[in-house]
């Protein structure tokens, strides 16, 4: 039974990535997690679309890849100077060692992991993500990406078979746990 908390009387000491493959519950963990802990939350996939005044999928198209990553990594450093808040990150944000350099040096990075079946289960409209083509691309993407999540990852949280609410339990005990969520004095 997931816990429910009165929003308020909790504060970040830094930054929470949330990384993992497309469909792990990145942005759906940190979006509960801020409404449940009173804090704040960010999704950087839309923070850099809001920004840029275009979805990522037509950076994609117009662009190529290489771009959209240099786009990323920007707003993925502007989003740690600001004040502590719970951060969605793009799937491939780990494909950049810079990338993981600014996590661990500003932040908490928390790897939800998924296979590849539940997060075509999970994603509505694999159309508007541009390497999610069909599932073994998707299959080997996660393998691919694996490493690269492990390492950049402070901790592991497993996300199939799980409900957001258990999801976002499991997270929160972790963060009290490692002095990264605090009770307000």
């Amino acid at each position: 039974m997931a816990r429910r908390h009165h929003a308020g009387g909790y504060e970040l000491t830094k930054p929470v990535y949330f990384i993992g493959f497309m469909g792990a519950g990145k942005t759906s963990v940190s979006q509960y997690l801020a409404k449940t802990l009173g804090l704040a939350s960010i999704d950087a996939d839309e923070y850099l679309e809001l920004l840029e005044d275009r979805i990522i999928a037509d950076i994609f198209a117009e662009e190529g890849e290489e771009s959209f990553r240099d786009l990323e990594t920007q707003y993925l450093e502007e989003l740690s100077r600001r004040s502590p808040r719970f951060i969605g990150c793009g799937g491939g944000v780990v494909k950049r060692p810079k990338n993981i350099t600014i996590m661990k040096t500003h932040g908490y990075a928390v790897y939800l992991g998924v296979t590849a079946e539940e997060a075509s289960h999970r994603i509505p409209n694999t159309d508007s993500r541009p390497l999610f083509k069909d599932i073994e691309t998707a299959r080997r993407t996660v393998a691919e990406r694996i490493p690269l999540y492990e390492a950049a990852a402070d901790v592991y949280v497993e996300t199939t078979g799980y409900s957001v609410p258990e999801i976002a339990d499991q997270v929160e005990a972790i963060l009290l746990e490692n002095g990264i969520l605090v009770k307000e004095d």
